[in-house]
């Protein structure tokens, strides 16, 4: 009975102490909020040169867009072929690189102005958490992990934690930084993002 008790305990210290691992190696570094001290906050990409911005998915054409035909779809997806390179929107730093439930294969970039881009439903992702990028570094190949049905990246564009529509941001149908500035208000707990 003692060495049954024993192989237990050694069995349950040794999925403690490796769930305590994996998941604080897993866990998202806090990307900053821009609204901490002000509640408008504006991106200007005006003059954004174009070696620093990159479209993510080469040949990508939208399958679902922001909203979509889905309750809370938050992203737009882009599908070109299995395994095509997922790229970095903008330089900036990677704050999760993992599984999450729904996303499956799923990267977080933070960037330097506020803006935050997730890719997900990466077939593999090839950055890690803590990661520079620049505009155009790979971070993943296109996949179907997660809630998926085909393979695609379902690209998220947020501020402050707030998912807007990435169409604001790029013209999709030619792969193109729009030259926009983008103002966000955020109002009891809402973000609203407009682009001028």
């Amino acid at each position: 009975m003692k060495r049954i008790h024993f192989t237990f305990s050694l069995i349950m210290t040794v999925l403690v102490l490796t769930g305590c691992f994996s998941s604080k190696e897993n866990v998202a570094i806090t990307p900053t909020d821009p609204f901490k001290s002000t509640d408008k906050v504006t991106l200007n990409y005006r003059k954004t040169k174009k070696r620093d911005w990159q479209y993510p998915l080469e040949g990508g054409k939208v399958i679902s867009p922001f909203g979509g035909k889905r309750p809370n779809h938050k992203g737009t997806d882009l599908k070109s072929k299995a395994n095509d390179e997922v790229k970095a929107a903008f330089g900036g730093l990677v704050t999760y690189s993992g599984v999450m439930s729904g996303y499956g294969n799923v990267v977080f970039v933070q960037h330097p102005n506020g803006l935050e881009t997730r890719y997900a439903h990466n077939s593999m992702n090839l950055v890690k958490k803590g990661d520079k990028v620049k505009a155009g570094d790979v971070l993943a190949l296109e996949g179907k992990t997660g809630n998926a049905t085909t393979e695609h990246v379902h690209f998220e564009t947020l501020i402050g934690g707030h998912a807007f529509d990435s169409e604001l941001l790029f013209d999709h149908k030619h792969h193109k930084l729009r030259k926009v500035k983008l103002q966000a208000k955020k109002r009891k707990g809402v973000v609203r993002v407009k682009a001028k």
